[in-house]
């Protein structure tokens, strides 16, 4: 009997001590998901004076709750927090050319801390407000982020809310994307008038040349507006034959920034350099709007 007692007694010393073992460990499992959360929770984005709280919303549900930003009146969202949001695969980042990767079914997004524009799979959104780096985070504002996934983005006023849909579109190369008559014509107009000039200054050329194709007072079309004769020759790489030479990268890329629908101006219809110039009938008769580099523009 006692052999037996002593038996059940170590089973129940050894039960005590299993029951112990989980409870500790149970303990320190719910201290360390406690701390975890404690920590997200914690976790504040260091926006920057000024910046205002928004509620955002897709397909009707709140999402990236104090994650986005009113900073000068343009809403930022979180690059990785967005991406993932809106199904993305792969996201990567290279800390040497400060770029992160985003990848979508056919969709491939360079976004670089370097570059005033974004690069999705040979198309070319110019940043007219550039991205921030918060607490080591790419944040960009949610319009250019809602074109790269192709939904549709509005906004509540009364509500302070940025409304996110989702779309039956799919995003489209820039192979597919661009007319290659325009573009070819487009970005050699822009190198020839201006290869040295400033992105911006090579854009507000591009303007130019879709302003007046835009104008009734002007052809209709890109290749039209560039070799348009009817006044005498509007622009003089068309006399001198500088108008065929290969254009630069970026003077393409000006131009297809161009034919995403960024202006600088929409309403700009001339431009010369006054330091070159042989005539000065435009200075003399068009309002002045502004100067980029070494270039006047008017309206």
């Amino acid at each position: 009997m006692t052999g037996i007692m002593k038996k059940k007694e170590n089973r129940r010393d050894l039960k005590k001590r299993r029951m112990g073992y989980i409870t500790v460990m149970m303990s320190a499992l719910i201290l360390l998901i406690l701390s975890i959360i404690g920590a997200n929770a914690a976790e504040k984005y260091d926006f920057p004076d000024g910046a205002a709280s928004v509620s955002i919303t897709f397909n009707s549900r709140r999402v990236l709750e104090d994650e986005a930003a009113i900073i000068n009146d343009v809403t930022y969202v979180p690059l990785r927090s967005f991406s993932e949001l809106m199904g993305a695969e792969n996201i990567e980042w290279n800390s040497q050319s400060r770029t992160a990767t985003v990848k979508k079914y056919n969709m491939t997004a360079n976004i670089s801390q370097n570059d005033p524009y974004i690069e999705a799979s040979g198309r070319y959104f110019y940043l007219s407000n550039p991205l921030k780096n918060i607490n080591d985070r790419i944040f960009l504002p949610v319009r250019i982020a809602a074109e790269l996934f192709c939904v549709d983005v509005d906004w509540n006023a009364d509500s302070r809310t940025v409304v996110l849909k989702s779309t039956n579109r799919s995003f489209v190369s820039g192979s597919e994307y661009y007319n290659s008559n325009d573009l070819y014509w487009l970005s050699r107009i822009i190198n020839a008038e201006a290869s040295g000039e400033i992105l911006r200054g090579k854009i507000a050329v591009g303007n130019v040349v879709l302003n007046r194709r835009d104008s009734r007072s002007y052809p209709n079309t890109i290749y039209g507006v560039i070799f348009d004769r009817k006044n005498g020759t509007q622009f003089s790489p068309v006399a001198i034959g500088t108008i065929y030479n290969t254009p630069n990268k970026e003077s393409v890329i000006a131009a297809k920034i161009c034919l995403e629908g960024y202006t600088i101006s929409d309403s700009i219809l001339f431009f010369m350099n006054p330091r070159i110039a042989t005539n000065n009938w435009i200075s003399k008769n068009r309002p002045f709007a502004f100067k980029i580099g070494n270039h006047n523009f008017y309206y």
